[in-house]
C-alpha cells in the first residue's frame, strides 16, 4: 500500500502537467476577442464549481468547520496569489506568444524552490540547484 501511495504522486503530477498544458492552449484560443480579466473570471467560476463538486463528491464539506485560523489565513493568501497569477497569465497570453509566456511562467518552479528554502527551510541540494540553473537557462533559450 505504501509503495502504491508513494507512486501516486507521480501519476497526479504528470496529469497536472498535461492539464496545465491543455489549459494554456485552450485559454489562448478562448481568450481571442475577450478581455483577459473577464476570461480569468469565467475560468475561475468553472474552477470553483469543479472544486466544490469534488468536495461534495468526496464528502469533505464537513471539514470546513475544523480549519484553523492560521490555515484560513494562508489559504486565503494562497488564493489571492493564485488570482493575481491567473490575471497576469491571461493578460500575458493575450498580449504575447504562448511559446514565450509559458516558459517564463514556469520559472515559478525556480522561484518556488528558492522560497521553500528561505521560508520552509527545505534543503537545496546540488541536484536541485543544477536543475534550477538548467530551467532558468532553458527559459532564456526559449524566450530569446
Amino acid at each position: 500500500m505504501k509503495k502504491e501511495k508513494s507512486f501516486m504522486w507521480l501519476i497526479f503530477a504528470i496529469l497536472s502537467a498535461v492539464f496545465a498544458a491543455l489549459t494554456s492552449i485552450l485559454a489562448k484560443v478562448g481568450i481571442d476577442g475577450v478581455n483577459s480579466n473577464l476570461a480569468t473570471a469565467i475560468r475561475t467560476i468553472v474552477v470553483v464549481a469543479m472544486a466544490w463538486l469534488m468536495v461534495f463528491i468526496t464528502g469533505e464539506q464537513h471539514g470546513v468547520a475544523q480549519i484553523s485560523g492560521k490555515s484560513w489565513l494562508f489559504l486565503i493568501l494562497s488564493g489571492l496569489a493564485t488570482g493575481a497569477s491567473w490575471l497576469c497569465y491571461y493578460k500575458a497570453i493575450q498580449l504575447g506568444d504562448i511559446s514565450k509566456v509559458v516558459p517564463i511562467d514556469k520559472l515559478s518552479v525556480v522561484l518556488t524552490l528558492i522560497l521553500a528554502f528561505i521560508f520552509l527551510h527545505e534543503s537545496l541540494t546540488v541536484k536541485s540547484v543544477i536543475g534550477m540553473v538548467l530551467i532558468a537557462a532553458g527559459t532564456l533559450v526559449m524566450v530569446l
